[in-house]
């Protein structure tokens, strides 16, 4: 089995080969992010911490964090997950994923150094490989360098040089751009963005105080109209009715007149 060791400080990277079984036993059972000992691989690693970071089985199947199983699992991954990298937008796939927890199955582990030991490695504590880019994030450069919040990140950007192509061309540098750079402009378009975001809230306030107006005024207007037309119709029903009454004193008069003519007449002839 071999251990893929990293060490972050120094930017060193060291494949050791392990075959003794008693050595990587104790490795079995470990998950990935759990910190381990050194000491058990042999004196040269004494007094040194490692992080389990990752891995691969023998057939190449890399280890995911978050699956508790010391075999293989099938999932269904998306964007985002580790191990699976989509082609298309909104692409899923079922892939086989090695679980999380360490055993003899596994060709490859990972480990980054956490703390020193006593002696140094060959190869990964003995020397230093230089950065080749400098931090890229304003708090980073800040850090680096311990500037205060006055003072402008522009200034402590690192740059490097780039070779030409041709031969006698001039040497250029380049310096990153920084992320996360507060400037004048952005703070101009931050309270621009602002004040369009008040006016919108105002406007829409506005119009919906001016349609509450607009209904309220509609509706008195609808409960006026209702209210004319009903007195409308009841006028027209009492003229009706006045009409209706008019008619039958009338006719009660006539039936009265007829009935006083046949009496009188009867009695003109019993005379």
């Amino acid at each position: 089995m071999k251990l893929n060791i990293a060490n972050p400080v120094t930017g060193l990277q060291k494949v050791i080969d392990i075959d003794d079984e008693r050595k990587l036993a104790y490795f079995w059972e470990k998950r990935i992010s759990q910190e381990i000992i050194g000491d058990p691989l042999g004196e040269e690693f004494k007094g040194y911490i490692f992080k389990i970071t990752g891995g691969n089985d023998k057939q190449g199947f890399p280890m995911m964090q978050g699956v508790l199983v010391s075999t293989r699992a099938r999932l269904l991954l998306r964007e985002g997950h580790p191990c699976y990298r989509p082609k298309r937008k909104g692409e899923r796939i079922r892939r086989n994923v090695r679980g999380c927890i360490l055993g003899p199955d596994l060709g490859v582990i990972n480990l980054i150094v956490v703390k020193k030991g006593e002696n140094d490695i060959a190869g990964l504590t003995d020397s230093i490989v230089p950065r080749r880019l400098g931090p890229k994030r304003a708090n980073n450069i800040r850090k680096l360098f311990a500037l205060k919040k006055d003072e402008d990140v522009r200034k402590y950007a690192i740059r490097r040089e780039v070779q030409p192509k041709n031969e006698g061309g001039k040497i250029k540098t380049k310096a990153p751009k920084i992320q996360r750079l507060i400037t004048p402009k952005l703070l101009r378009r931050k309270r621009e963005k602002i004040s369009q975001k008040r006016a919108r809230f105002l406007k829409n306030k506005k119009q919906k105080e001016w349609y509450k107006n607009i209904v309220k005024q509609r509706r008195k207007e609808a409960t006026r109209y209702q209210r004319r037309k009903d007195a409308k119709n009841r006028s027209e029903k009492d003229i009706a009715h006045l009409k209706k009454k008019k008619e039958r004193k009338k006719k009660r008069r006539l039936i009265r007149k007829e009935k006083r003519q046949n009496i009188k007449q009867q009695k003109e002839k019993k005379n």
